[in-house]
């Protein structure tokens, strides 16, 4: 029994990945943020209360007498009214010598044995556990003079209950709390409209790219951010390679057609006027040979980019040679000739098949129009920085050449300059597509010395 495959769980989108990492990231912030206030609070409030305990202990020593006889007398007022109100939660304790003791009226029925003497001058605040709960406790240490100059030894004792001090910091906590909540929504939503906001520019190109596929645009057009700017520049090059891909396919079986057009057109002649078998076997099979490399040529061209380095560069002599006498049979009845000015050593610097589609197509489109006479000439150019040359291919004709209106026209895919003259009208668009891969030029103009067109093609050297 078979089992189906896991399905893969789908990725989180951009937004919802940086929506995650930012909410951990501001809730770890918030909540170090609300223990470090808390902390800072209860420091805060742990020194107001010893702040305050100790302005009621100078309330006490200030508002305390001694008698000529050394009798203590405390205050009748109090510094504030929970020390009169039993089991407020805020004590004072006085201790003297010879057992004096006394205790606010909040203090009845507490346990105070915990406090004890201290030496003039010394202070102490410490919290401190009692059967009642906690209580914090400053403690002063004074000597009052009486009367008579007489010291008198005392420790004032002020006491508060952990219950107030702990409802004071529950409440700041909850207060907290709420605002950081609140501050976290708000937070929160605003990094959602940022986020939106930031990731307009990438929907923007998503967006885009469903025009392109509905063709209803040709590129990403933009503006897009400077992050962006390199990802859409590649993409809209991977859109036009794919173009280009699918164009030159289509455009290399109407190539590939109109190249075997030539030796199909001279096997047909062969068999038309040929009387000698063995004669016309050979030549099927020189033509045959030509188709099949025809064939290889245009499947490798179809593969390539179309760009290409220069490895090679290839004479140019023997296949003009080859190439005209293929020609004259083809075209036996006008009675052509073909006349050749060919520098010594010229080469094409490139591939044998791009020279044989370069000049095959000129020279067959000259024979095509031409009168009687067809001139063919070539020389090398300029050396480059490679050592190589380039080359300057020019093919003449005696015809009627090409008005200057039509050479824009005729030069376009699939177009003929005479609807009557049998062809395919791509020959031509051939010849723009080897040129620009080599970044050559081609020039259309009148021939000044047959009269008829001429075409001008220099390739540089690479």
């Amino acid at each position: 029994m078979e089992t189906a495959a896991p399905t893969k769980r789908r990725p989180l989108s951009l937004a919802a990945r940086a929506a995650l990492a930012t909410g951990f990231a501001l809730a770890a912030f918030l909540g170090l943020t609300g223990l470090a206030q808390n902390k800072a609070n209860y420091a805060s409030e742990l020194s107001a209360m010893h702040d305050r305990l100790h302005n009621y202990a100078i309330a006490y020593i200030t508002g305390t007498d001694i008698t000529r006889a050394g009798k203590v007398t405390t205050p009748d007022s109090q510094p504030n009214p929970d020390f009169s109100r039993p089991g407020s939660g805020l004590y004072a304790i006085v201790l003297g010598n010879d057992g004096f003791r006394w205790e606010s009226s909040s203090a009845l029925g507490r346990d105070f044995d915990f406090v004890r003497m201290l030496s003039p001058g010394e202070t102490a605040f410490e919290p401190v556990e009692t059967r009642s709960g906690k209580l914090y406790v400053f403690s002063y240490g004074v000597s009052l003079d009486s009367t008579e100059k007489r010291s008198v030894p005392l420790t004032f004792a002020v006491a508060q209950t952990e219950d107030q001090f702990e409802r004071q910091v529950a409440t700041y906590r909850r207060t907290q709390f709420l605002w950081l909540a609140m501050l976290g929504m708000m937070l929160m939503l605003l990094q959602l409209f940022l986020l939106r906001w930031s990731l307009l520019p990438l929907r923007r190109v998503s967006s885009d790219l469903a025009h392109i596929e509905r063709g209803t645009r040709d590129h990403l057009d933009g503006p897009y951010p400077v992050e962006l700017t390199v990802l859409t520049r590649r993409l809209n090059g991977f859109i036009d390679s794919e173009r280009e891909q699918r164009t030159r396919y289509r455009d290399t079986l109407a190539d590939l057609a109109h190249s075997l057009k030539t030796p199909l057109a001279v096997i047909r002649s062969q068999l038309e006027i040929s009387g000698d078998a063995s004669n016309l076997r050979g030549d099927i099979l020189d033509q045959v040979r030509k188709m099949d490399e025809i064939v290889a040529y245009q499947l490798s061209r179809a593969a390539t980019s179309g760009r290409r380095t220069i490895a090679s560069v290839e004479p140019i002599a023997g296949h003009a040679e080859d190439l005209v006498q293929s020609l004259e049979k083809v075209y036996a009845a006008k009675n052509v000739l073909c006349e050749f000015e060919l520098e010594d050593g010229v080469a094409f610097p490139g591939e044998q098949g791009d020279l044989l589609e370069l000049m095959g197509n000129l020279v067959e489109n000259a024979f095509k129009w031409a009168s009687h006479r067809v001139l063919l000439t070539a020389r090398a150019q300029r050396q480059g920085k490679n050592g190589r040359s380039g080359l300057e291919l020019i093919v003449e004709d005696d015809g009627p050449g090409i008005p200057d209106e039509k050479i824009e026209k005729i030069l376009q895919r699939g177009v003929r300059g005479d609807e009557r003259v049998q062809g395919h009208g791509i020959g031509l668009s051939i010849v723009q597509d080897i040129i620009k891969a080599y970044q050559g030029t081609l020039h259309v103009d009148h021939s000044e010395e047959l009269g008829g067109a001429r075409f001008s093609v220099t390739i540089p050297p690479g």
